[in-house]
């Protein structure tokens, strides 16, 4: 009964002394991770010269397809008010019955989708036509008015080409109708370059990505070249490889960190210096429009985007190099 006794404190012991060195282990190993960041930041404190040019070069690269970014956004909130306007034009047939154009503009009215018609007859084009063109009583020399009446139809999805192609070639077969003429052709060619502008963007992002990762990356490998007796040392003493990268996996976080939130900085100083131009060339146009800079999302972006890019570069280069460091 003694020995059954014995037994049980000695696992129970056993048991709280297992639990003990898990704490500890796991208390040292964040202790460990802490130390590393704060002595990271330090030492990038420490040298100015060396952190500022580093981190430049990598808000450089960050800030340049993030900029090119925000202004297709921008030109794209830009003209989202104004992509309502596409239209489809009905040119009506030479002499015309006003009973037939009544039919036609109920049937329009009805359609589901058409959102909007407006009725323009010969006399008023011929009018507006002459205020425009500034012909002044030229045109009054014509014996008979050339222009047609006309029908401006608003399509009720004025920013689907698909849609509003098919609902043209349905008013094409409708009686009365001469020729049927779309504004659809600008819309579409901006949808192709905005996009252009952000598949160049993400090129932009892939390629100078690879550069932050080379600039960390050389950065980490002379850091590390540096401390070589040290990691010498280190592993002498039985450092593990986790124990010796980690100072410099911070390192390369903090480079990226701060490349990115300068990168926002470069932006938003860019925009905001274009802002006067942009808002003086719109107040031309009676347009409201302002350009704007990139915001919280687009800083998160940055600071998360450089960080796991400093990371990775410094990742591959404490790798490498560490393997070539085991003490002889």
């Amino acid at each position: 009964m003694n020995s059954r006794t014995a037994t049980r404190k000695e696992v129970a012991r056993g048991a709280r002394e297992s639990r003990t060195g898990l704490f500890t282990r796991l208390h040292s190993w964040l202790h460990h991770h802490r130390q590393s960041a704060l002595n990271a930041w330090k030492k990038m404190v420490l040298a100015p010269v060396q952190a500022l040019m580093t981190t430049l070069v990598i808000a450089i690269a960050l800030s340049l397809p993030t900029a090119l970014y925000v202004v297709v956004e921008n030109i794209q909130q830009f003209t989202s008010g104004i992509e309502s306007t596409a239209q489809v034009t009905l040119y009506l047939k030479q002499g015309i019955k006003q009973d037939a154009v009544d039919g036609l503009m109920k049937k329009l009215d009805a359609h589901e989708s058409i959102s909007q018609v407006t009725f323009i007859s010969a006399n008023q084009a011929l009018s507006e036509f002459q205020n425009l063109s500034g012909l002044g009583d030229s045109l009054q020399l014509l014996e008979s008015n050339p222009l047609p009446a006309v029908i401006m139809v608003q399509p009720t999805l004025a920013d689907n080409a698909a849609v509003i192609e098919t609902l043209a070639e349905e008013l094409r077969q409708w009686g009365g109708i001469d020729d049927v003429r779309l504004d659809m052709k600008w819309v579409q060619r901006l949808h192709a370059i905005l996009e252009a502008g952000r598949r160049l963007a993400v090129a932009l992002a892939i390629a100078l990505s690879l550069g932050v990762l080379l600039v960390v990356g050389n950065t980490i490998r002379l850091a590390v070249q540096n401390r070589r007796d040290e990691i010498v040392v280190v592993k002498l003493v039985g450092g593990t490889d986790g124990y010796v990268r980690r100072p410099f996996l911070y390192t390369g976080l903090w480079y990226g960190a701060v490349g990115g939130a300068l990168a926002w900085l470069l932006i938003g100083v860019s925009m905001l210096w274009l802002s006067g131009a942009v808002s003086k060339l719109s107040g031309l146009y009676q347009s409201g429009f302002s350009l704007n800079g990139p915001g919280m999302d687009e800083l998160g972006l940055l600071l998360f985007g450089g960080a796991l890019l400093g990371l990775l570069g410094s990742w591959l280069a404490v790798g490498r190099h560490l393997r070539e460091m085991e003490p002889g």
